[in-house]
């Protein structure tokens, strides 16, 4: 964990993310205005009444993108938590134990996967007359686990026959216990990926269902982008109605990406070691790393000098 924390991309991806957990947790409290609150100023800039000026309705648009932020954070995880617990059930079930259960749920895999996630939710969401944001991300998380589960089924079935795993199967260790002891630790790092790339996918659904103006649950950041695109914001020059919005979206999928980088360099040494000219050794030593060179160990001593011939001139 601690290497992992070293690593400048996972920091700050973690710093970023926190923020916006702090602002879901805390945004409705602090929000200046109700975001739904009618007023006099309509379409104005930010000033000091209105940091992040107003709608056509005069509502604060700060007041709904704190709002909007717990919407978007809850709808996320909630659905990342159903599918990644969906993929792991399903694929290292189908990858450590193979035959008919491994045929079963990979037909059961293969059919979820090709499924068009988007318009699934469109379809489901628009019969539904009230529609809730644990209902949102129940339908997202139902729809977006197959992928994960392909690739923990792959990794499962690699390690499934490794020397540990054996060793484990042939001392009487039951199945869940194997499961949960040896091959669940091992696939830490790739459940870690999945969890975060549904995250990114679950908050653009979200958002993308809201835009369209499928769904009208409340604030969220595809709520004001709706309301900004009906009322021709852009046309207005009423940029502080639509940006602050994008950016919220541009900087949480870039928190996420760069969790997602520090994840993929943490379990791929030659990826962490990418870029550098100087490693360390376990025992401290240092490597330069040399282009169309052998790495040569800093510090040691220079190749002695064969001996000059009898009779050669020195």
């Amino acid at each position: 964990m601690k290497s992992f924390l070293r690593n400048g991309k996972a920091t700050a991806g973690l710093a970023i993310l926190g923020v916006y957990l702090l602002f879901a947790i805390i945004g409705p409290w602090i929000a200046p205005y109700d975001p739904s609150a009618r007023g006099n100023d309509l379409v104005k800039g930010p000033s000091a009444a209105h940091w992040l000026g107003t709608t056509h309705l005069g509502q604060d648009v700060l007041s709904q993108l704190l709002v909007g932020t717990r919407s978007v954070v809850y709808v996320g995880f909630l659905a990342a938590i159903i599918a990644t617990v969906l993929s792991v059930l399903v694929g290292v079930a189908a990858g450590y134990l193979g035959g008919k259960t491994d045929d079963t749920l990979s037909v059961f895999t293969n059919v979820v996967l090709v499924i068009p996630a988007v318009p699934l939710m469109i379809i489901i969401t628009s019969t539904l007359n009230d529609v809730s944001d644990t209902l949102i991300a129940v339908i997202i998380g139902l729809t977006c686990w197959s992928w994960n589960a392909r690739v923990l089924r792959a990794q499962t079935l690699s390690l499934r026959r490794r020397d540990f795993v054996e060793a484990a199967r042939a001392s009487g260790e039951r199945t869940w216990r194997i499961i949960g002891f040896e091959l669940l630790p091992n696939l830490t790092a790739v459940i870690a990926s999945g969890f975060v790339g549904t995250v990114i996918f679950a908050v653009l659904s979200e958002i993308t269902l809201a835009f369209i103006g499928v769904v009208n649950n409340g604030w969220n950041w595809g709520t004001i982008l709706f309301w900004a695109q009906g009322q021709q914001a852009l046309g207005q020059d009423a940029w502080w109605w639509f940006v602050p919005a994008g950016l919220a979206i541009a900087v949480l999928g870039m928190a996420l990406a760069l969790i997602n980088f520090g994840i993929d360099e943490f379990v791929s040494p030659r990826l962490r070691s990418a870029g550098k000219t100087k490693l360390r050794t376990a025992r401290g030593r240092t490597v330069r790393m040399r282009i169309g060179f052998t790495p040569v160990l800093g510090g040691a001593p220079p190749p002695a000098k064969e001996p000059a011939l009898a009779g050669e001139a020195k």
